[in-house]
């Protein structure tokens, strides 16, 4: 694929497309390629737990994978079969996706905060028959192996002893033939190549099925939204637990010609640490979610060198102004938006041809017909909520959408549920401006009714952490006899404030500056930490079920 230099989004839109080869398998046809043609080329650049940085080139993760898929077919992992990873950041990550995408197994990506509890729900969930996991894993895993039948290959990452049962990476590695050419009956294609489970903000996680299509969707994720060239050096900090690592750290970034950088930390996350490894290592590209952000612009930038760095990006959260503006000013660089679910790959974005507008998502990608549809199932006015759907093209399990889900894996009443009529239903509100911009309003269950005013929680939580004194807020509607419901807000307060009246005062007077007076939050309460999930979004539906309770009329 050749990267195009498009001078406007209605030129973009005209010019990007993207040829789908027959029985495409990105492990063959991207990474295997250009090993073939360059090996020595330069693929990853890892850094560990204690600082130390280590080159990863193409012809090395060519032969690794193909040992390790040796090895896994050897025993008894093929087609269509299911295995759990929860590898951190460890360069092990590449090397399974690789390897799985080769044999047909579909890797199940999750992070290495579950549980014991979590491991037996998702393997006897998921039927999984295998997994490879970090040695700091294992114990958890041991735990869960007698409720857990299905395991049947456990593959240890690490240099920790491995329990009885368990087989070692490397060594089942380095006793493998270093090759794994492709037959006739490889997977590619429609057949299926990945499981993400969905970060389960208002019920039980699902689990996604993307097909062997679904990397050539993040082309234009890594192409065009990071604005990657050959030799560029990007990071997505994001764990490989969830679908953001694979729009981050993997498909677009190999096939636009660049290397991923992956910074493995642990523990608690110091914005300093990373402005440190963004000057060390001269990052080129950076994407990181909006709180990230907020945290990095309180640090003093003048004692890092950032200027390697040329495109920043965001997903996940709305970025309020004022955190644009800093990092802009910070660093001369914007802040591009984009929109996404783990459902798709990039659905809506602000590309670098494009004028960002602080908390707008930015405009349709190539390929994604997306309409904002009312309650009647119409599109609706510029101006007004809607849903975001996007249209389907065929009758096929992605819907002939390039990057589309073909569905939640053995649960198909749930995927009727999403695509219906022609359209796939995001659960996403939306509203347009007078140029096709769309700005993200929250979950359609999210959405505060107030005194006849629909307001959208995510824009009153920009709001109120544009304010110094708050770090996180999580804004939710509580019953009110009068006005049907009144906007509450939750908040963590940034050290040296105090909870109180007058601080209360102050930030919904804040607020009324901020945004229009009626979003205000007419109940503040404060609190040392909200409830997220593993995947580090706020459970807004944990929240209102206890605002209901507490506020109940009746």
């Amino acid at each position: 694929m050749r990267k195009l230099q498009p001078t406007s989004y209605e030129e973009f839109l005209s010019t990007c497309q993207v040829d789908v080869p027959q029985h495409f398998n990105f492990a063959f046809d991207v990474l295997d390629a250009v090993a073939e043609e360059d090996p020595d080329r330069l693929a990853l650049v890892h850094v560990d737990p204690i600082g130390a940085a280590r080159q990863i080139t193409y012809g090395w993760l060519r032969e690794r994978s193909a040992r390790l898929a040796n090895a896994l077919a050897e025993q008894g992992l093929g087609k269509g079969d299911r295995v759990m990873l929860i590898l951190y950041r460890r360069v092990e990550y590449w090397v399974s996706m690789l390897a799985l995408h080769k044999i047909g197994a579909l890797p199940i990506p999750s992070p290495s905060l579950l549980t014991t509890k979590d491991i037996i729900e998702r393997a006897n969930y998921a039927n999984i028959k295998g997994i490879i996991c970090e040695d700091s894993v294992v114990a958890k895993v041991e735990a869960a192996r007698p409720d857990s039948p299905s395991f049947q290959v456990l593959v240890q990452a690490g240099d920790v002893r491995h329990p009885e049962g368990w087989l070692g990476f490397d060594a089942i590695c380095d006793a493998a033939a270093p090759s794994f050419p492709r037959t006739p009956d490889s997977p590619g294609g429609d057949d299926s190549l990945v499981i993400f489970f969905t970060s389960g903000t208002t019920g039980l996680p699902k689990m996604v099925l993307h097909t062997h299509t679904y990397p050539l969707g993040h082309w234009t994720t890594g192409a065009y939204w990071h604005d990657l060239r050959p030799g560029d050096l990007h990071l997505t900090l994001s764990d490989t637990g969830w679908a953001k690592s694979v729009w981050g750290k993997f498909y677009g970034q190999f096939m636009a010609g660049a290397a991923v950088f992956v910074w493995d930390f642990r523990g608690k996350f110091e914005p300093a640490d990373l402005l440190s490894i963004l000057a060390e290592h001269k990052i080129t590209t950076f994407c990181a979610p909006p709180t990230v952000y907020r945290f990095l612009i309180r640090e003093d930038f003048s004692k890092y060198d950032l200027s390697a760095l040329r495109h920043c990006t965001t997903a996940g959260e709305l970025l309020n102004d004022s955190v644009f503006e800093e990092w802009k000013k910070g660093t001369g660089l914007p802040i591009y938006e984009g929109y996404g679910q783990t459902e798709t790959c990039l659905q809506v974005g602000t590309f670098p041809f494009m004028e960002p507008r602080p908390g707008s998502i930015g405009k349709a990608a190539p390929g994604w017909e997306i309409v904002l549809l009312g309650e009647t199932g119409q599109p609706v006015p510029e101006g007004d909520e809607g849903e975001i759907c996007i249209r389907l093209k065929d009758d096929s399990p992605t819907g002939g959408v390039l990057g589309l889900f073909a569905g939640y894996m053995d649960e198909p009443e749930k995927t009727a549920s999403v695509k219906f009529d022609g359209w796939y239903h995001t659960g996403d509100k939306a509203w347009a401006d007078e140029d096709g911009y769309l700005w993200f309003m929250g979950r359609t269950d999210d959405l505060i009714k107030a005194s006849g005013y629909r307001i959208g929680p995510f824009e009153v939580e920009s709001a109120l952490v544009s304010h110094e004194a708050v770090v996180e807020a999580a804004v939710t509607g509580v019953p009110d006899p009068v006005r049907g419901q009144v906007v509450k807000a939750t908040v963590v307060l940034a050290p040296g404030f105090t909870p109180g009246a007058e601080l209360i005062k102050t930030l919904q007077d804040h607020v009324k500056m901020v945004t229009a007076p009626y979003k205000y939050p007419r109940i503040i309460e404060f609190i040392d930490e909200l409830p997220k999930t593993i995947s580090g979004k706020i459970k807004r539906a944990e929240i209102r079920a206890a605002d209901i309770k507490k506020y109940s009329l009746n």
